[in-house]
């Protein structure tokens, strides 16, 4: 599960690393910060949707905000973690018109009950939320390492029924009054390294292989004749190069899959490098018997995991299936048009049958040689 706690970035690198794949309004690194330009228009430092908040925590410091000279109502730099349902959303917001920093939880963009405090730059640098599994604390610190606590309050159901599926967001805007901008920087760390790191469950370089361990259990019940056959079970359990972990599970019995149902798909993460060639291969070996003959193979990029999330990519007419082997083959061509990161999935299917073998995020290193 990947844990906004395991995000880590002091924004030291030539540009924004892939895990702030959706950032947006002109948001860039400059001078070794996130700098999100505050304008009328919209502009944030974004993850995809696809961390987890639940059980986890973050720190940032916010050593820049907005000038409110101009602005009538707002003038705002935000910290921010979004559910799937627009306008859901925990965390921070400090608006230099009102001069106050509130702790929000937010529904349709609005807290009756937030809490507020008289916004100090200094007291305040560094803002921390963190989830227990059962309640929700804000902190604010003057230098990242003594905290104190500003509200807590029982954790909303949807940031556990969103594990995965929401986006950390540091944001600006405002309504009036001259162009400027936030800035964002020791997201979960004081090291002022070159540190430019994240990580979640299972992660793969693109010419990572995944193996598989196929277990068949066979069943009968009362006596079984001699033209009985037994159900048996598939087991693919991935590994790669470097960090990669996979425990895709399958089911094999002839062409049927019995109490699919009952079974999980693997984490696996497609880390895709922008204009160059992606190579992957899942792969059941340690069965000679064993084959995908009669099934196909189809997968997709979409920017979350709901009804609302973008097509980014029909992964589907790059997989070929040979014998125990699933391989994508994505050409360099087509990797150059992707710009944001996602989540994927890979199913494979049999007439009505259809098992969900692998699932995880879709990461997009952006592209400096062309």
């Amino acid at each position: 599960m990947p844990s906004l706690s395991t995000l880590v970035d002091n924004f030291n690198a030539a540009a924004l690393s892939p895990e702030w794949g959706n950032s947006y309004g002109g948001t860039a690194v400059v001078a070794g910060q996130a700098r999100v330009p505050c304008t009328t228009g919209y502009a944030g430092c974004q993850t995809g949707y696809a961390w987890t908040l639940a059980g986890a925590s973050f720190f940032v410091q916010v050593p820049t905000t907005p000038d409110p000279a101009g602005a009538t109502v707002e003038a705002y730099a935000a910290v921010t973690v979004q559910g799937t349902v627009e306008g859901t959303r925990v965390g921070f917001i400090i608006n230099k018109v009102s001069g106050m920093l509130r702790c929000v939880s937010e529904t349709g963009y609005w807290d009756d009950n937030a809490v507020e405090v008289t916004y100090d730059p200094v007291a305040h640098q560094f803002l921390r939320l963190a989830e227990d599994g059962t309640n929700l604390t804000w902190s604010t610190s003057p230098d990242g390492t003594t905290w104190t606590t500003r509200r807590t309050l029982a954790t909303p159901a949807w940031i556990q029924a969103d594990a995965e599926l929401c986006a950390l967001d540091m944001s600006a805007h405002r309504d009036a009054g001259t162009d400027d901008y936030a800035a964002f920087d020791y997201f979960n760390t004081l090291n002022d390294g070159a540190v430019s790191v994240g990580s979640g469950t299972g992660s793969a370089q693109s010419a990572a292989t995944a193996t598989g361990i196929l277990i068949a259990h066979g069943t009968a019940t009362g006596t079984a004749q001699s033209a009985a056959t037994a159900t048996g079970v598939a087991v693919h359990y991935g590994s790669g190069s470097g960090s990669a972990q996979s425990n895709a599970s399958v089911v094999s019995a002839d062409t049927q899959i019995p109490e699919v149902a009952e079974l999980s798909a693997g984490d696996w993460d497609l880390y895709i490098e922008q204009g160059a060639t992606f190579l992957q291969t899942y792969t059941v070996d340690d069965d000679p018997a064993f084959t995908w003959d009669g099934w196909t193979a189809r997968a997709q990029i979409r920017s979350e995991a709901s009804e609302h999330g973008e097509l980014l990519l029909n992964l589907t007419p790059y997989l070929t299936v040979t014998g125990p082997s699933i391989r994508l083959a994505i050409p360099a061509s087509v990797t150059e048009t992707l710009t944001r990161n996602g989540r994927w999935d890979l199913e494979v299917v049999n007439g009505a049958t259809v098992v969900r073998l692998l699932n995880g995020r879709a990461i997009v290193s952006p592209e400096v040689t062309r």
